[in-house]
């Protein structure tokens, strides 16, 4: 056990230092490429953080341990606007442009309710897993129209300045060390639990889903303290996306899973809460004179709680 927890502890110290490499890169790519942080965050940043999530995807389905991918999935997605959001908030409040305000969010709750619905029979099968793949190319569509139509936060600042060999390298270096880093961490936490004896579902929910959330938290709470809030808001609305649409999918494409009636009483629940929430914090404090809405450090501190209060019910109630 004690060793586990000196693995947890050099992987937080790894992944701190490769998320500031990971988006210096990112940010120097997106400027010489002409791209908003907004819409580098909802592509390059979105995917690459979203990687461990869709390996641990298709090898839980491969091993026959699908409900970890879905707990993984939809953790993660809790962990993303809860934990990550949350915590992003408290260090810097984020301004929204009007697309994400009026489209993004909106798009992303639609997708929450439309997940929600097809697992409402308690199970995911095949059928389930093609309507959310063939949701994911509507995303895509909406990802060009970002490249058309840039967004209020489409001034570059602080970025650092570096040839585009050195900035590929240290985004593709500082991703590839998010990425190990995160999976040691999963490793060693997985092992702790398993030791414990926690349930396969709430593994992937609490443990393997922070886990592979953390390059997002490291990547965003960077973000937030270089100035760049929006790339930090624009990773985790893809990243949701993602979780949702890919990485839930993969599991129901191997065949018929049957689902715990918690995945839909309580997992889904707190899934289309905190995505409200994030919803109807950007529309309240929307001025549309200025075309931008602004979520602040309280919006932060309530996703905080609901993601501390979902443990709880996680951990504490039937």
């Amino acid at each position: 056990m004690l060793w586990y927890s000196a693995v947890i502890a050099a992987g937080l110290v790894a992944l701190v230092w490769s998320a500031d490499r990971f988006v210096d890169g990112a940010s120097a790519i997106a400027k010489r490429a002409g791209l908003t942080p907004m819409l580098i965050g909802l592509t390059i940043v979105s995917v690459g953080t979203s990687a461990p999530e869709i390996l641990i995807s298709v090898m839980s389905a491969l091993a026959g341990s699908g409900e970890l991918a879905v707990g993984n999935a939809l953790g993660s997605n809790i962990a993303n606007v809860g934990l990550v959001l949350g915590v992003t908030l408290l260090v810097s409040p984020i301004t929204l442009g009007r697309s994400t305000t009026l489209i993004d969010l909106p798009l992303l709750m639609a997708v929450v309710l439309l997940t929600w619905g097809l697992l409402a029979d308690h199970q995911l099968d095949p059928s389930d897993s093609i309507i959310l793949l063939g949701t994911l190319g509507l995303f895509f569509i909406r990802i060009a129209q970002h490249a058309k139509t840039p967004g209020i936060n489409s001034e570059s600042r602080d970025i650092p300045e570096m040839s585009n060999a050195a900035a590929w390298l240290s985004f593709l270096g500082g991703l590839i060390l998010l990425i190990g880093s995160s999976r040691v961490l999963v490793w060693a936490a997985s092992h702790i639990a398993q030791t414990l004896g926690v349930s396969e579902l709430v593994i992937g929910l609490t443990i393997v889903a922070v886990g592979t959330s953390l390059p997002e938290l490291a990547a965003a709470i960077m973000s937030a303290t270089k100035g760049h809030a929006d790339m930090a808001i624009g990773a985790i609305v893809g990243s949701n996306m993602f979780n949702i649409l890919l990485v839930l999918a993969i599991p129901g494409l191997w065949g018929t899973l049957p689902l715990e009636t918690a995945v839909v009483s309580r997992d889904m629940v707190v899934v289309f809460l905190t995505t409200l929430i994030l919803a109807m914090a950007a529309l309240w404090r929307w001025n549309g004179a200025l075309g931008a809405g602004t979520l602040s450090k309280g919006t932060g501190g309530t996703l905080l709680t609901l993601y501390v209060a979902y443990y709880g019910w996680l951990f504490y109630l039937p």
